[in-house]
C-alpha cells in the first residue's frame, strides 16, 4: 500500500511539471501582504527544465532539484519579518513579503527583479520609462537577496534604475563594494577580500607553496581567482593549475569539465592542497566522483559550502581526505529553531516552497532520515510546479532533518538583512504614515541608515553596537587609503614608492629629491666655490708676477704656491660633486678628490712649519733634530701617499654607491651611501692629524719675524679647519634629507677658505699694498733686527741672573754704612754685564743673517 502511495504521487509530480508558467503570479515562490512589502530571491531550485540544448522560445521554464538548504533560508526570512511584525519595532505597520525562486539563473532572476520594478497597484504588470524615477512607486521598497554574487549583480544593475535598496545576505564578491556600479547594493557579509586573504594567510602558516584551485566561470569566480591570486603571491604561495567550471548545472558540459579536473588533480601529484570557489551543486558533483576515483587531498573550503550539510552527508565522503573551511559568523538562533518546530502550523498557502518539501517529504515518507536527502533530490529531478495530493494526518515535516540542514551562518545573515530594512523603514515611518504604500520611495530607505556612508578616504569601525549596520566613519591614517565609500578596511600604499596623507583616495608617487643645480642653498655654495676659485686664479697670477721677490720666496717658492693654489682649487671643484642627481662616477670621485687634495694642502703647510721652525731657532739641538726632519719632498710624498692608500682601499673594498632613502615618507631621496663610515671617517680623521701636528709646529713659531711669518696665520688656519670640521660631525650625524650633502659642501668652504686666507692673503697685501717692505734689504734689516733683539735678550736676563747672586752675597744687614757702597758697585757690574753683552750682542748676530737667509 505504501508503495502505491509513492508511486501515485511520483506520477502526479511528473505530470504537472511538465508545462512552464502562465502568469506572473505564477513566478512567486511565497507571498504575504502587508503595508511595506519586501521583496526576496532565493535559488531554491537548482537549474530551469528544458528539453532542448537552448531555448527556442521566450518563456521561463518550470524549475528543477529541490534545494532544501535554500529552502531553509527562504524560512529565515519568512521568520524575520514575522518578528518584526511581531515586535514593536514598526508600530502597527505591518512588511509583506514576495519571494521569487531564482532557479540559479540569471534570466529568472532578471525576470523577478522585472517584477519588483513594475508599478504599484496596477492593473497590469507594468514597469515604466521615465527620466526621473523620484516620485515612482515601484511594487517592492526593497529587496533581500540573491545568493549567488553572479546573479545578485545582474539585478542590482536593474534595481539602481529606480536605487531599491538590495540587502545581499551571501554574495561576497569584492567589486559589489563599489558605489559607483552598485550605488543601492548593500550586503551583511564581508566581501572576498578577506576570505581570500585568510585562505592564503591559511596556507602559508601551514607550510603550503604548492596548491590547485578550481572556481566557476561567473562574476564570483573569476573575481575571487584574481583576489586569491593576488593575496597567494604575497605569501609566496603558487598556484600549480586552475580549474575553471560553468556556471550552472543546466550547461551540459559541467560533467566532461568535472572529470578533466579530476584528472588533472590525479596528474599533479605533488598538490596535496586545493582551493574550491564553488557552489554547492558543484562541490557535491565533484566530491561524489572524487569518491568514486579514490582521491585524496585537503580541501579548503570556501563560505559558499563550508558548512553546507548537503556536503557533509555525501557518502563516504571522509574519504576525499580532509576539508577545511571558512564560515559566516553565526547568531541566536533559538527562536528560528522554535519556527521549525512549529512549522507545521504555518500557513501553507501562498508558499509554493512549503508545499513542495512536504509533497516530496511524502514521497520519502518511509526512507530513513540519512537517505531523505537524496531521495528528496532524487524525487525533484524534474519537479517543476506542485501537485495537491491528500496528506495522512499523522505525517511528520520531520522537524529535526530541517534543522541538520540549516546553515547557521547563512540565516544569521538574513535576520540581519531583514532587521537593517526594518529599522530603515522605522525611521522613515518616524514622520509619515506608513500604513499608506505610498508614504515614501524605495531611494529613501539608501539615506535612512544607522550610519552615514563612508565617503572614500574613511574606513568603517565597527561600534560596540549589535547591528553590523551601525558603525563609524573613521579617516584612513597616512599612507593608506580607500576608493570606493563604506570599504571595511584601508587599503596600504607601497611605502617604497607611493605616499598617501590622512584620508585619501588614491596613492601618489613619491617625488625624487636630491640637491639639484637649481636649488638656491645649491646656487649660493657654487657661488662661493667659484669665487673660491677666482681667488685661487688671482693670487697664482700675482705671485707669478712677483716671482722674485722676498715674500714670494719666503712662501716656498713658485713650484709650492703652484702645487698649494691646485690643492685650493681643486677643493673647490670637489663641491660641485656634491650637487645634481648622484650618479657612481661623482659619489666616488667626490671624497677622494677633496681628500687627497685637502691633504697635499696640509702637508706643504707641513713642510712650511717645520721651515720656519729652521729658520728661526737658535737652539742648537733643536736646529739638529728640525735639519733631520726637513725633507719637503719625502714628507709631501709619504703624506699625501698615505691618504692615497687610504681612499684606494675605500673604494676598492667598500666605494660609495648611488642609494634611494625611502624613509621619509613623501619623497625618495638619491643619495651618496659613503659604503663604509669607517673609511670615510679614516680619511677625515688623517686630515686631522696632519693638520694638528702643522697647528703644533705653527703655534711654537707664532712669534717669529712679523712681515715674513707664515706661523700664527698657519695657526689661525689650523683653528679655522678644526673648528668646522669639529662642528661638522653632530650636524651631519643628525641632518637627513637632499641638504645633508650641503652641510659638507658648506665645511670644505669654511675649511678652504680659512686655509686659503690665513696662508696667501697675508702675502698678497704685501705685494699689493706693502710694496716697501718687499725688498731683499728691509727683509735683511728684519732679521738683523730679530737676531740682535733676541741676543740682547739673552743678555739682559743673563746680567739680571748675575746682580741677583751679586747682591746676594755681598750685603750685610748690619753694617748701614757699607749699604751705599754695595748699591754703586751692583751698578757698575750691572753696567759693565750690559757692555759685555752689548759687544757679545754685536759680534754674534753677523754670521747668523746669511744662514737663516740661505735657508729661508
Amino acid at each position: 500500500m505504501a508503495l502505491l502511495i509513492i508511486q501515485i504521487t511520483c506520477l502526479v509530480i511528473i505530470l504537472a511539471t511538465s508545462q512552464p508558467c502562465q502568469t506572473p503570479d505564477d513566478l512567486v515562490a511565497a507571498t504575504s501582504p502587508g503595508h511595506i512589502m519586501i521583496g526576496g530571491l532565493f535559488a531554491i531550485h537548482e537549474k530551469m527544465m528544458s528539453s532542448e540544448d537552448y531555448p527556442r522560445r521566450p518563456q521561463i521554464q518550470k524549475c528543477v532539484g529541490f534545494e532544501i538548504s535554500i529552502f531553509l533560508q527562504t524560512l529565515a526570512m519568512i521568520h524575520s519579518i514575522e518578528m518584526i511584525n511581531n515586535s514593536t519595532l514598526l508600530s502597527g505597520v505591518k512588511l509583506g513579503y514576495e519571494i521569487y525562486d531564482t532557479c540559479t539563473e540569471v534570466t529568472v532572476a532578471m525576470a523577478a527583479a522585472l517584477r519588483f520594478l513594475s508599478k504599484l497597484n496596477c492593473s497590469r504588470e507594468v514597469v515604466e520609462l521615465k527620466c526621473d524615477y523620484s516620485s515612482y512607486m515601484p511594487r517592492v521598497k526593497a529587496v533581500i537577496g540573491a545568493g549567488y554574487s553572479e546573479i545578485t549583480m545582474a539585478v542590482s544593475r536593474m534595481l539602481n534604475l529606480q536605487l531599491i535598496p538590495q540587502v545581499s545576505y551571501e554574495s561576497t564578491a569584492e567589486i559589489l563594494s563599489d558605489k559607483v556600479r552598485f550605488p543601492s547594493f548593500l550586503r551583511t557579509v564581508p566581501s572576498d577580500y578577506y576570505q581570500t586573504k585568510a585562505i592564503a594567510h591559511l596556507i602559508q602558516k601551514s607550510g603550503w607553496n604548492w596548491i590547485g584551485m578550481i572556481t566557476t566561470d561567473d562574476d564570483y569566480g573569476r573575481l575571487a581567482l584574481s583576489t586569491f591570486a593576488i593575496q597567494a603571491a604575497a605569501n609566496n604561495v603558487c598556484i600549480a593549475f586552475k580549474e575553471v567550471f560553468p556556471a550552472f548545472l543546466s550547461d551540459n558540459t559541467i560533467e566532461g569539465r568535472i572529470n578533466q579536473t579530476l584528472e588533472k588533480i590525479i596528474a599533479e601529484a605533488q598538490v596535496n592542497v586545493i582551493v574550491v570557489f564553488l557552489r554547492q551543486f558543484h562541490v557535491f558533483s565533484l566530491f561524489n566522483k572524487a569518491i568514486e576515483k579514490n582521491i585524496n587531498k585537503i580541501w579548503i573550503a570556501s563560505d559558499n559550502w563550508s558548512t553546507a550539510t548537503k556536503i557533509a552527508t555525501i557518502p563516504n565522503v571522509r574519504r576525499i581526505g580532509k576539508i577545511v573551511g571558512f564560515a559566516f559568523r553565526r547568531g541566536n538562533m533559538s527562536s528560528f529553531h522554535s519556527f521549525l518546530q512549529n512549522l507545521h502550523m504555518h500557513r501553507k498557502d501562498n508558499n509554493k516552497p512549503l508545499n513542495e518539501y512536504i509533497m516530496l517529504l511524502s514521497a520519502c515518507a518511509y526512507v530513513k532520515d540519512s537517505e531523505l536527502s537524496e531521495c528528496i533530490s532524487n524525487q525533484s529531478l524534474g519537479l517543476g510546479s506542485l501537485a495537491k495530493l491528500a496528506i495522512a494526518s499523522n505525517f511528520s515535516l520531520r522537524n529535526d532533518f530541517l534543522w541538520d540542514y540549516s546553515e547557521p551562518g547563512l540565516v544569521h545573515s538574513i535576520q540581519l538583512a531583514a532587521l537593517a530594512l526594518g529599522y530603515a523603514i522605522r525611521d522613515l515611518c518616524q514622520a509619515r504614515d506608513c500604513h499608506n504604500p505610498n508614504a515614501f520611495q524605495p531611494w529613501e530607505q539608501v539615506q535612512s541608515r544607522c550610519s552615514q556612508e563612508c565617503s572614500p578616504g574613511e574606513m568603517k569601525k565597527t561600534t560596540r553596537s549589535q547591528h553590523t549596520c551601525c558603525y563609524e566613519c573613521v579617516n584612513c591614517p597616512e599612507n593608506h587609503y580607500t576608493n570606493q565609500t563604506d570599504m571595511d578596511h584601508c587599503l596600504v600604499c607601497n611605502n617604497e614608492t607611493h605616499w598617501a596623507p590622512g584620508r585619501s583616495t588614491t596613492c601618489y608617487e613619491k617625488e625624487v629629491e636630491f640637491l639639484s643645480w637649481s636649488d638656491p642653498l645649491a646656487i649660493l655654495l657654487l657661488g662661493l666655490a667659484l669665487l673660491g676659485i677666482l681667488f685661487v686664479l688671482a693670487i697664482g697670477i700675482l705671485f707669478t708676477r712677483n716671482l722674485n721677490t722676498p715674500v714670494v720666496k719666503s712662501s716656498g717658492g713658485l713650484a709650492v704656491c703652484y702645487v698649494m693654489l691646485l690643492c685650493h682649487f681643486l677643493n673647490f671643484v670637489s663641491t660641485g660633486f656634491f650637487v645634481g642627481e648622484p650618479q657612481s662616477f661623482t659619489c666616488q670621485t667626490r671624497q677622494t678628490l677633496f681628500g687627497v687634495s685637502l691633504t697635499l694642502c696640509i702637508s706643504c703647510i707641513l713642510t712650511k712649519s717645520l721651515k720656519i721652525l729652521l729658520a728661526f731657532s737658535f737652539d742648537p739641538k733643536l736646529q739638529i733634530l728640525l735639519k733631520c726632519l726637513y725633507k719637503p719632498i719625502p714628507i709631501i710624498f709619504t703624506c699625501t701617499g698615505i691618504q692615497v692608500v687610504i681612499c684606494t682601499l675605500w673604494l676598492t673594498l667598500a666605494a660609495p654607491v648611488v642609494e634611494e632613502n625611502v624613509s621619509l615618507p613623501r619623497v625618495i631621496i638619491l643619495e651618496c651611501e659613503e659604503g663604509s663610515i669607517v673609511a670615510f671617517g679614516t680619511m677625515l680623521g688623517y686630515i686631522a692629524f696632519l693638520a694638528f701636528i702643522c697647528f703644533i709646529f705653527a703655534f711654537k713659531g707664532r712669534k717669529l719675524p712679523e712681515n715674513y711669518n707664515e706661523a700664527k696665520f698657519i695657526t689661525f688656519g689650523m683653528l679655522i679647519y678644526f673648528i668646522a670640521w669639529i662642528t661638522f660631525i653632530p650636524v651631519y650625524a643628525n641632518t637627513f634629507g637632499k641638504y645633508l650633502p650641503a652641510v659638507e659642501v658648506i665645511v670644505i668652504l669654511i675649511s678652504n677658505y680659512g686655509i686659503l686666507c690665513c696662508t696667501f692673503f697675508p702675502k698678497c697685501y704685501v705685494l699689493l699694498w706693502k710694496q716697501e717692505i718687499n725688498t731683499k734689504s728691509a727683509f735683511l734689516q728684519m732679521v738683523y733686527s730679530y737676531s740682535s733683539h733676541s741676543a740682547s735678550s739673552i743678555a739682559v736676563s743673563h746680567a739680571s741672573l748675575d746682580a741677583t747672586n751679586s747682591n746676594t752675597t755681598g750685603s750685610n744687614p748690619s753694617s748701614d754704612s757699607k749699604s751705599t757702597a754695595s748699591q754703586k758697585s751692583k751698578g757698575l757690574q750691572a753696567h759693565v754685564f750690559a757692555d759685555r753683552y752689548r759687544e757679545k750682542s754685536l759680534r754674534v748676530p753677523k754670521p747668523l743673517p746669511r744662514k737663516r737667509i740661505s735657508s729661508i
